[in-house]
């Protein structure tokens, strides 16, 4: 294991392209050892290309990559039995089972863990037997993290670890992610859609967007007291934020719903735009809960939706040769 704050990751200007595409546009970050750190970013921002570049399944066409010290793109036998790998989709032989699985992938490794108790840490013990065609979709998210981990990783990268997980699935992962830090040392990089995870999870997050990085720093750092005027309110879920921008002549990106009936009007904390709000609100009979006005701390959710918001066009947003 690489010593606490020695470089896991160093990328600078990374660029990658499919055609004219441009899915990664000069990304430069670093991770240090013993850290979990997040990528964040909409569909089709790039991150998962990054990723994919990271663990040598695509080459970069511009800037450096180094992970543990090495390219992964020449050095990938050296780089894979130092890193564990979870994909959303692992590819399985649907005929074979948990406990036949995780023995299999031991089996590259010269200093695996024990494919039994991996599988017991992991919550799936009672299913080891069950066929992989027979796993509901939170079990093979569990055994898929069992996979990564069972070559014993220096660096981890999980792609969306707790995707359809009930809340005891996602509860366990979270522990189990915080002990590989805590007890092994190991560095974990992870992507996910859940912002809260990142904020729980992570000593560090990054967010993507157009390929481009917007944002990067400590959850703390980025949802800080913004000290602008906008005015935070808790109502009835579902209010219609287009027509409230257009009543008081915002642009429809600046009011947004953060999360079930919390909303933001950003930039707006005057006194004639709050008497106009809480007409509105009256007049759709929607109960305030809660207002604030001015520079609150902002949550991570709410941040994301500003910076990543920033880059809409008309146009709008595609996935198409983006990943």
């Amino acid at each position: 294991m690489s010593d606490a704050g020695t470089p896991v990751i160093e990328i600078a200007g990374l660029e990658k392209r499919y055609g004219d595409t441009v899915a990664v546009d000069g990304v430069t970050l670093g991770v240090t050892a013993g850290e979990v750190f997040g990528l964040l970013g909409p569909n089709g921002a790039g991150k998962t290309t990054t990723v994919e570049v990271l663990e040598g399944y695509r080459r970069a066409d511009g800037g450096t990559v180094r992970v543990l010290g090495l390219d992964p793109g020449r050095d990938g036998r050296k780089l894979r039995p130092r890193i564990g790998v979870m994909l959303q989709d692992g590819g399985l032989y649907p005929g074979i089972r948990p406990l036949e699985a995780v023995e299999l992938f031991a089996s590259y490794y010269e200093d695996a863990d024990d494919p039994a108790r991996l599988l017991a840490r992991v919550g799936l013990d009672d299913a080891r037997g069950t066929l992989v065609r027979r796993l509901s979709g939170g079990q093979y998210q569990r055994l898929s993290l069992a996979l990564a981990l069972v070559g014993k990783p220096e660096l981890v990268f999980l792609d969306e670890p707790t995707a359809g997980l009930d809340p005891h699935g996602r509860a366990m992962t979270w522990e189990l992610v915080r002990e590989l830090r805590a007890e092994h040392g190991t560095t974990v990089v992870l992507t996910t859609h859940s912002m809260d995870e990142a904020e729980q999870l992570c000593d560090r997050v990054a967010i993507v967007d157009h390929g481009r990085l917007v944002a990067s720093g400590t959850p703390a750092e980025l949802t800080a007291a913004s000290g602008d005027d906008a005015i935070r309110f808790s109502s009835r879920p579902g209010l219609d934020c287009s027509a409230l921008a257009t009543v008081l002549q915002v642009p429809v990106s600046d009011v947004v719903e953060t999360g079930t009936g919390r909303y933001v009007l950003r930039g707006a904390g005057s006194p004639d735009t709050l008497a106009s709000l809480t007409a509105w609100l009256r007049d759709h009979d929607a109960a305030v809960h809660e207002l604030t006005v001015g520079g609150d701390r902002q949550s991570l959710e709410e941040v994301f939706l500003r910076l990543t918001s920033e880059g809409l066009t008309s146009e709008g947003r595609t996935s198409e040769g983006r990943s």
